[in-house]
């Protein structure tokens, strides 16, 4: 009992002389010339501590120091570029001896970072690496991690964490902008390794052209090991505000769970759910982190989306406004080299989609990429009746990415879908149509210089929109006859057809069609020309024959052009075409026509010669 009595008397004589010496003996203010003069000579900054460091013992061993600043480089217009207000950390002395931390506060209030860009380059960071080499540092970050990575906290219990008040200010002086980020409140509960700890915070940001609001709370852990960061029904309410969102604001909110295997060097994430602009979607993400290039698998699951309605109210104005700023300047070749820098395997499936007025439903896109290069193993969806399917790749690993792709759309309402995606009304009847291509550059004038393209379409039980070609045969007719005063008819202007096919090339930005079929019970149409993706002009060539009568359509029982080739031309362009009919290729074959029977009529008079 006497051995215990001593030894505790002398534990505390140790704690007291231990307690008397950093209060009177040892004084941490003695070492604050040394900090500063190491700052300075390290970075070349001024460290300036304010207030006096103080320690606290009840009922934990502490340190608080304030008034915290750092300067900027010389030149800049803020003279500091970082500023703490106080710091205060409180740590139990006794549990040190057994490898526990027992930390019973950590408090940080009021950090102030002022970063600048110079128009030269210049940032408010250079000089903070200071005049050790990278390989020094290296090495040591290695030895570090060799001596820590078979050790391991026998407890960790921080009573709190409280971040407040912190401001970080990003000021670009070659674009004359300016950012301001505020984490008004950071604060995590009671924590301890393997247990979960509730986690805070409430950030707000000001931009060029909108503000954002964003608050987001859930539990957080750390596994024993400290190889397994937990993080659980994180939810995140996020409100931006700006001109340029729909109606001046949007609201997106989340809830996820993350979980980060250091060890492994993995990551996981589980969206439980995301809204936002309407959007509702859920998914999962999982990154491999560890190797030298990045494995990224992502599954999203999405609801109805109307982008149309995410555009500003004068979209239209913008876009024409910036599609003449385009126009003058400089287009930049997009570098897609950096696709080689992660792999990605992504599933993405759409409920349905709405974008400049198109309609499509039931998205399924599954896309890999890996080496640099981007499959698109499957795009498909439904729309207008019909169905869109594609295949595509892209190779971006050289300066200039090339493609290459497959199309095809079976059973399309052709008139719904030109009507909806390019306001044309042209074409009527159920299309299908088959495209594969190759090409080089994505700059958009060379995607139409360079694309190399086969396809073939078919439409049937269909019309043609926009010209009455038995109309213009009837009125034809007439003036042939010699009745000049046959005007523009009032009927509705369509051709009724049964179908209609033909094949197509896509050359240096033209598309060539050799050989359009169109069949009807009235008249057969043939045609061949082509059509400019540049600059959307139209020079086609059609000739039409009648093949049964036009009574249907104010026509008699026999027509007098039946069998005869009759000539049309369309010339404009793609969004506004313009028909009409071969006059002069009409009288030259009517007076061949009418000659083969004069010639036909003397051989019978001269007995045949």
């Amino acid at each position: 009992m006497k051995f215990l009595k001593w030894f505790f008397i002398t534990l505390l004589g140790l704690v007291l002389a231990l307690v008397l010496y950093v209060t009177v003996i040892f004084d941490p203010n003695d070492f604050k010339p040394q900090i500063v003069d190491l700052v300075k000579e390290q970075t070349g900054r001024e460290l300036a501590i304010g207030s006096d460091l103080s320690w606290t013992f009840f009922p934990s061993l502490g340190i608080e120091l304030g008034q915290i600043t750092l300067s900027n480089p010389d030149g800049f217009k803020n003279a500091s570029m970082v500023a703490i207000n106080q710091v205060v950390a409180e740590v139990a002395l006794m549990p040190l001896l057994k490898k526990e931390v027992e930390i019973s506060q950590l408090n940080l209030d009021g950090l102030t970072l002022m970063l600048e860009t110079q128009k030269d380059g210049r940032t408010s960071f250079d000089g903070l690496a200071g005049e050790a080499s990278d390989k020094s540092n290296v090495e040591q970050a290695k030895s570090t991690t060799s001596a820590s990575s078979g050790s391991s906290l026998a407890r960790l219990d921080i009573g709190g964490i409280n971040i407040t008040n912190t401001k970080i200010t990003n000021i670009d002086n070659a674009t004359q902008t300016e950012q301001v980020f505020s984490l008004k409140e950071l604060t995590l509960g009671r924590f301890q390794l393997g247990e979960f700890a509730p986690l805070q915070y409430e950030f707000t940001a000001t931009l060029p052209d909108m503000s954002i609001l964003s608050r987001g709370e859930g539990q957080i852990k750390v596994a024993q090991d400290l190889q397994t960061i937990t993080i659980n029904d994180f939810a995140v309410a996020n409100k931006a505000t700006g001109e340029g969102l729909p109606n001046g604001r949007l609201q997106a909110d989340l809830k996820t769970s993350v979980v980060v295997a250091l060890e492994k060097q993995t990551l996981n994430l589980v969206l439980s759910s995301f809204s936002a602009a309407n959007i509702n979607a859920s998914g999962s993400l999982d990154i491999a982190y560890g190797q030298k290039v990045p494995n990224v698998v992502a599954k999203l699951e999405v609801g109805d989306v109307d982008l149309d309605a995410m555009l500003p109210k004068h979209e239209g104005e913008q876009a024409k406004e910036a599609q003449q700023t385009s126009n003058t300047s400089v287009a930049v070749e997009p570098d897609l080299r950096a696709m080689k820098s992660v792999n990605l395997d992504v599933d993405v499936r759409v409920k349905s989609v709405k974008v400049a007025n198109l309609k499509t439903q039931n998205w399924v896109m599954q896309l890999v990429m890996k080496g640099g290069v981007a499959n698109m193993k499957q795009l498909s969806a439904d729309l207008y009746g019909g169905k869109i399917s594609a295949s595509a790749e892209i190779d971006g690993r050289n300066k200039v990415a090339s493609y290459q792709f497959d199309k095809r759309l079976s059973g399309v309402d052709i008139r719904a879908l030109l009507i909806d995606m390019a306001e044309v009304d042209m074409l009527d009847g159920k299309a299908n149509f088959n495209v594969a291509g190759k090409g080089s550059s994505l700059l958009p004038d060379n995607l139409k210089k360079n694309l190399l393209a086969n396809g073939k379409f078919e439409i049937a039980d269909g019309a043609i929109h926009g010209v009455n070609i038995p109309q213009m045969i009837r009125e034809a007719k007439a003036k042939l006859g010699g009745d000049l005063s046959s005007g523009a008819s009032s009927s509705e202007k369509k051709t009724d057809f049964t179908s209609m096919t033909g094949s197509f090339k896509i050359a240096k930005g033209v598309v060539t069609n050799p050989d359009l079929d169109m069949a009807s019970p009235l008249i057969r149409l043939k045609g061949a020309g082509t059509a400019n993706i540049i600059n959307e002009a139209l020079d086609y060539k059609l000739t039409t024959s009648v093949v049964g009568s036009l009574e249907g359509q104010g026509g008699d029982n026999r027509d007098a052009l039946y069998g005869v080739e009759i000539p049309f031309a369309i010339k404009g362009t793609m969004s506004e075409p313009k028909f009409s009919l071969d006059t002069k290729a009409l009288l030259d074959s009517k007076l061949k026509d009418e000659t083969n029977k004069l010639k036909d009529s003397l051989l019978k008079k001269l007995g045949g010669f």
